[in-house]
């Protein structure tokens, strides 16, 4: 009896994962995570859906090589000054990479890369904070605190609807919500890179024993 198993389907030649992480950000950049998918990178390629799935498996496994390689972009030499500072710069660094991708806090948030880059950020961290931080357990949870802290605060910059500040203005008056009215032009604040500074010098201090 004849063998009526199909052969895998053919990979065109060229087509390597790299090359699929490159055309997930193409899409990712331009068209914004809603509209990343499987058939939106291979149209990109200019192959078939199941090329791009012989490569990457899965979806969850295509955000996460994509995760990596934002944490890759945050360059972890040359740090500058005492261990809070060169922590505060790690996160800076990694700040940036993520705002260079559209969507790319949100990327870094949905996924649990263990891959080499995020490895090697969370070891540079942590062996950063070990110089500054009390105890390897204070440090390792400061070092979640930055992490989500900043993880957050670009998912809001990149992400917030460019109508909200109005809305929020409009329904928060004085009478109902007076603790909320009376810090709102600061709660709403627009200087993402001074609430970012601010947030992370906090964590820091209150992670770092003073010297006496």
């Amino acid at each position: 009896m004849a063998d009526t198993q199909r052969p895998a389907a053919p990979v065109k030649a060229g087509i390597t994962l790299q090359r699929v992480i490159d055309a997930a950000f193409t899409v990712l950049d331009r068209d914004g995570i809603g509209k990343l998918s499987t058939r939106a990178i291979a149209a990109e390629l200019g192959v078939q859906t199941n090329t791009v799935m012989w490569h990457i498996q899965t979806k969850d496994r295509l955000l996460e090589l994509m995760a990596d390689a934002i944490m890759g972009e945050a360059d972890l030499e040359d740090l500058p000054g005492a261990p809070a500072e060169q922590a505060a710069e790690l996160m800076r660094r990694l700040r940036r990479a993520m705002l260079a991708h559209r969507d790319g806090g949100s990327i870094v948030a949905g996924t649990f890369p263990v891959e080499p880059h995020t490895l090697a950020f969370a070891d540079r961290m942590l062996t950063t904070l070990f110089g500054c931080c009390p105890t390897r357990k204070s440090a390792a949870w400061t070092s979640f605190t930055l992490l989500y802290f900043t993880l957050g605060l670009v998912q809001e910059q990149q992400a917030t609807p460019g109508d909200f500040r109005g809305r929020l203005r409009e329904s928060v008056d004085q009478h109902h919500f007076p603790g909320l009215s009376s810090v709102l032009a600061d709660y709403v604040s627009f200087d993402y890179d001074e609430r970012f500074a601010f947030g992370v010098d906090q964590i820091l201090r209150s992670a770092v024993v003073a010297e006496d």
